[in-house]
């Protein structure tokens, strides 16, 4: 669909898991699109690069925005630089443009559940990751309340879905059950854990940047009903056509993984999420919005059907059809 020269443009900022999804989609409604990365691609009109922290940049790259997206996430080992300066950096663009941010957010300030987490959930931060999640949160929030931004918060689980590169379902991940041997996951597999499917993340974004009633407020993201891990990675298994299992990772392999990988590193400590039970509240969205979750037998086909296109596999064979 072609987009008109004069409708709103929106601004996402961020070309990762998400930033990418929420483009095409976005694009695929027939708005005017921006996006903005680090590096990388041919600048012009419809993508810009540079540093997000400059704010004469993020000033530049955020003009004429009516509405602007935060999908940043550096590495984990940069939160401690770089999480809260390129918050300010999208605020400051947004703030300058007169646009509404949408940001995306994690459950990590909640810290340990002992039960689903709402948007209501008191900050009980258990990582040094969650305790920058707050400060974010602060941020943001306060932004909204002086005025300066109309901001809405929108939090996800877990990712699971097509292309993860930064999750549990990642290359690794597909190459081990593709070889026929037990998939790796982290923690306890038989806990029940809440996953987001990364299209209802990019989808969920796209309705609070079009509703005037979602600024100056915190929202789940829609999110399929906790199962466990490993009853999870067995749908995907079957809609691969293989019969695997998976294995839950120590957290003292972790640990050892951790002296040669930052990002592995970092992952120590947020190992809890997968040692009690982790279930989310999405009711709000749901009644106000009107829409639920992605089924996780259709998210499991759906990135079983990316999978074997990206892996190369033998299309599936539907019973009943030659």
């Amino acid at each position: 669909m072609q987009a008109s020269t004069t409708a709103p443009l929106h601004v996402v900022l961020g070309a990762g898991q998400i930033g990418g999804r929420l483009v095409e989609l976005l694009r695929a409604r027939g708005l005017r699109v921006r996006q903005v990365r680090r590096t990388g691609g041919a600048a012009g009109r419809e993508l810009v690069a540079g540093d997000i922290t400059d704010l004469e940049f993020a000033r530049r790259a955020t003009e004429g925005a009516a509405v602007v997206y935060d999908c940043m996430n550096p590495a984990y080992h940069r939160w401690p630089q770089e999480l809260l300066p390129i918050a300010r950096g999208a605020l400051h663009g947004a703030a300058h443009a007169g646009a509404r941010l949408v940001a995306l957010d994690c459950l990590y300030m909640y810290g340990r559940p002992t039960g689903p987490m709402r948007e209501d959930s008191p900050n009980a931060p258990c990582s040094k990751k969650g305790e920058l999640r707050v400060r974010l949160a602060e941020l943001r929030l306060a932004a909204d309340r002086k005025g300066d931004v109309p901001v809405a918060i929108a939090r996800a689980s877990d990712f699971f879905g097509a292309g993860l590169t930064y999750s549990a379902w990642n290359d690794r991940f597909f190459r081990r059950i593709l070889a026929g041997r037990n998939g790796e996951v982290f923690g306890d597999p038989d806990l029940p854990h809440a996953y987001t499917d990364v299209d209802d993340v990019a989808r969920a974004l796209a309705t609070l940047g079009a509703s005037d009633r979602a600024f100056g407020q915190i929202w789940h993201i829609p999110t399929a009903p906790a199962e466990s891990t490993r009853s999870l990675a067995r749908r995907l298994a079957r809609a691969l056509g293989r019969d695997v299992d998976v294995a839950g990772m120590p957290r003292w392999l972790v640990r050892t993984m951790g002296l040669f990988s930052p990002m592995m590193r970092e992952l120590v400590e947020m190992l809890y999420q997968f040692e009690v039970p982790f279930e989310v509240d999405d009711a709000k969205f749901r009644a106000a919005f009107g829409w639920g979750a992605t089924s996780l037998d259709d998210a499991a086909a759906r990135t079983a059907a990316w999978a074997r296109a990206h892996y190369g596999l033998a299309p599936a064979v539907v019973p009943g059809r030659a």
